[in-house]
């Protein structure tokens, strides 16, 4: 059982449409975690989503599938300590203390355990979580996973970055500038270190919650080949393609939390998942 949480009320505001943003200071790590968060309708079986941004950025993109998926269950969309609004953490960036970050929060936000969704770096955070904290997490969803062991190098990433940038919606990427920005250069090349050593598809192997992986059928960064190995080392997971490139839960909201929403639906945590 994990102490009560001090919420900043200071911090404590309305977010653009439905929802609050809040400040959470996590009772064991003293970290500082930013979520926007939306009730739901409320009733007693709806799944709870929990979403994580990728490198550099914060909840704000995850707005339009935020607002989606808030018609089906509660919904939770973080700024992990060092990006968005959240404070740096002191204690250094790796993707084993971010996943014990998640361990933390999410029990806060959910009593029970949660549809966990990550977005490029962020699908690494989720997939340690659910290795390192099974309990909380009852499904898994990885939104352009990264990094591809053949294509880690900062090279090839920046590359991918920058085509897929250039067909993305403007809104979109308007956001990811602004994110960048505030994250700031320094935290980003600290954060980036990690992201493309860790091996996502390696650490899939230990999970045991029902995975599905979506892409964009034009994501230049996570591509169809990784998908489709990604997917295959999980031991119950799933591909979705999309159309749309790497910001696809942006660019096509709708589709993607249409996706997410199906496979909480049909696969059962503790059963072989039903294609939908």
């Amino acid at each position: 059982m994990f102490p009560m949480t001090r919420v900043s009320k200071r911090r404590t505001r309305r977010a653009r449409g439905d929802g609050r943003v809040r400040e959470l200071l996590l009772p064991v790590s003293g970290a500082s975690v930013t979520v926007r968060s939306t009730p739901g309708p409320g009733t007693p079986d709806a799944p709870v989503f929990v979403l994580v941004h990728g490198i550099g950025m914060s909840h704000r993109y995850f707005d339009r599938m935020h607002a989606e998926l808030a018609a089906t269950g509660a919904v939770h969309s973080v700024d992990l300590p060092g990006f968005g609004r959240s404070p740096k953490p002191a204690d250094g960036v790796s993707i084993e203390q971010y996943a014990d970050y998640l361990g933390e929060v999410l029990p806060i936000l959910s009593g029970r355990p949660v549809v966990l969704v990550g977005h490029s770096m962020g699908a690494q955070f989720v997939t340690e979580t659910a290795v390192r904290h099974p309990t909380v997490v009852a499904h898994l969803v990885l939104i352009g996973g990264v990094t591809d062991p053949t294509r880690s190098s900062v090279l090839r990433q920046a590359l991918a970055l920058g085509r897929d940038t250039l067909k993305e919606p403007v809104n979109g990427t308007m956001i990811v500038v602004r994110d960048y920005l505030l994250c700031g250069p320094r935290w980003y090349l600290a954060t980036l270190r990690p992201m493309l050593a860790y091996r996502t598809d390696l650490r899939l192997r230990e999970v045991c919650a029902p995975t599905l992986v979506i892409r964009g059928e034009d994501d230049p960064v996570s591509r169809h080949d990784w998908g489709v190995h990604l997917a295959a080392q999980a031991p119950r997971g799933m591909l979705l393609e999309l159309p749309g490139r790497h910001l696809v839960h942006f660019s096509a909201a709708a589709d993607t939390a249409a996706g997410i929403r199906e496979y909480a639906r049909t696969a059962a945590p503790d059963g072989e998942p039903v294609t939908p």
